[in-house]
């Protein structure tokens, strides 16, 4: 029998069935069915989240911490069973959903610790007898909308910090991983969120996305997901005032310097443009060596991707999982057929691939001969595709790497101190990486890129308080 699950508006669970989710190692599998909410229950759970704020902004320390922890012991406790049902939805390998919850109870448990480091300034004024006090407070109702290639990452990095500070939420996740978002929703009702804070609306994003967008009662809003689609964010929320904050795409660039370890710059390559099936935003596209290495790093890589183990998600060996599903599948398939009439010589793979079991199975792509004029170059594909461009020396692939509309995340591999250092102060990202593979980021820092990639304050880490707290200033006469 297929589970409904419901959407949660002020402390109840409410809806009826109006989507299925779709197992995409296995079209054959249903994952489940979910509710769908329409604009009015929408307009129910803004308005929940606003009666709700008063009260939650005002708890004390401990309430916020006991609910932060119970959340992240429970996600830990339970690691297996939700990582498995993550790489059944996404698609995701076991090992990579069974990391990612890990990485959610992480997140949640970092944010339980914040909310007893709570902090302000005390100054005094420049008029005598006057003290001056710095503090911060929650900015009000936060809409967050998340994607589907971290399924219950994304959604712990923006639910714990808004939940640390005293905000209450209007959560709205992607429609095709709909069972990670309400089994983390599930867990933190249970651990004992008064109702209201908390409010699952999951649907449309057309429908649900548009009366969050609408609403002037929505103080703040958290977005991750496509360039378009965070232009309409952003437009929506000058209208109203309010704050936002925008994570979009990457079109990231990996340095390979003749003076690399083979292995090491190998390792990053494959790591960063194919694991996750290259459904990342920090995924390495561009893979942008020099000539002196260029044909012994093309041939290690072919020979690396010949040896991948491509399968269902649930499988233990499986290396890379499937694609998300057919519409995705399709742009991937769109941008390869791209690639080869722009000149670029498909060196490996981009077919599509047959297993047990009906699903979206693509062999992963490399691109030689690339240029970064090449629209396989410019515009993120978000599949299992990169591409090599050949590059002089360190200079011309540093001016390469930052020829980009993005500048979320970079990496180089050398092991020259000089090129490094430079790299690090020069390179146009949010985020760079030596010797590392561009994918791939820890929960404590900040999360967040330049350009086209990013907008507002970075999320993730001590950081994450810019963005969900306004500050406020007193000011105290003792007479």
């Amino acid at each position: 029998m297929t589970v409904l699950r419901k959407n949660l508006i002020d402390g109840e669970w409410l809806g009826e069935a109006g989507s299925r989710n779709i197992n995409p190692s296995n079209t054959n599998d249903v994952v489940g069915e979910y509710a769908s909410a329409g604009p009015e229950e929408a307009k129910q759970a803004i308005a929940a989240a606003k009666a709700a704020f008063p009260a939650w902004s005002r708890s004390g320390p401990l309430a916020r911490h006991a609910v932060l922890k119970k959340t992240s012991d429970e996600i830990m406790a339970r690691k297996d069973e939700i990582g498995r049902a993550l790489a059944r939805e996404e698609g995701k390998t076991l090992a990579e959903g069974i990391g990612e919850t890990i990485r959610a109870a992480q997140i949640f448990d970092f944010f339980a610790g914040e909310t007893l480091r709570l902090s302000g300034e005390l100054v005094p004024s420049v008029r005598p007898g006057v003290g001056v006090e710095m503090t911060r407070e929650g900015v009000g109702v936060v809409g967050i909308i998340t994607p589907w290639n971290f399924p219950i990452a994304i959604p712990a990095w923006k639910i714990a910090p808004a939940l640390a500070y005293g905000n209450t939420i209007v959560f709205k996740p992607a429609e095709l991983v709909p069972e990670s978002a309400w089994t983390i929703v599930d867990i933190l009702h249970r651990a004992g969120l008064p109702k209201g804070v908390l409010n699952l609306v999951m649907g449309k994003g057309s429908v649900v996305g548009q009366a969050m967008l609408d609403s002037p009662d929505v103080n703040a809003i958290s977005f991750t997901g496509s360039v378009g689609t965070g232009k309409r964010v952003a437009a929506a929320s000058v209208e109203h005032m309010r704050k936002f904050q925008l994570e979009m795409g990457g079109k990231n660039p990996l340095v390979v310097l003749d003076d690399a370890d083979l292995g090491t710059a190998v390792d990053c390559a494959i790591n960063g443009a194919y694991f996750s099936t290259g459904q990342r935003c920090t995924a390495s596209s561009r893979l942008i060596v020099t000539e002196g290495i260029h044909d012994r790093f093309v041939d290690a890589v072919k020979e690396r991707l010949d040896k991948l183990v491509i399968g269902d998600a649930l499988d233990a060996k499986t290396q890379i999982g499937p694609v998300v599903d057919q519409t995705q599948l399709k742009q991937d398939e769109d941008y390869i057929a791209i690639g080869r009439q722009e000149g670029a010589e498909l060196a490996f793979g981009g077919e599509r691939l047959e297993r047990e079991s009906p699903g979206f199975y693509l062999r992963p792509a490399l691109f030689l001969g690339a240029t970064n004029a090449m629209r396989i170059s410019r515009e993120e594909i978000f599949g299992p595709v990169a591409n090599v461009i050949r590059v002089k020396d360190y200079d011309e692939a540093l001016a390469v790497a930052n020829d980009t509309p993005f500048g979320l995340t970079s990496g180089i591999c050398t092991t020259s101190l000089k090129h490094a250092t430079h790299f690090k102060r020069n390179s146009e990202a949010g985020m760079v990486m030596v010797n590392l593979p561009t994918a791939g980021v820890d929960f404590h820092v900040p999360f967040g890129g330049r350009k086209g990639s990013s907008y507002g304050p970075r999320e993730q880490g001590r950081y994450a308080m810019e963005f969900y707290t306004t500050v406020k200033t007193a000011y105290t006469f003792a007479g």
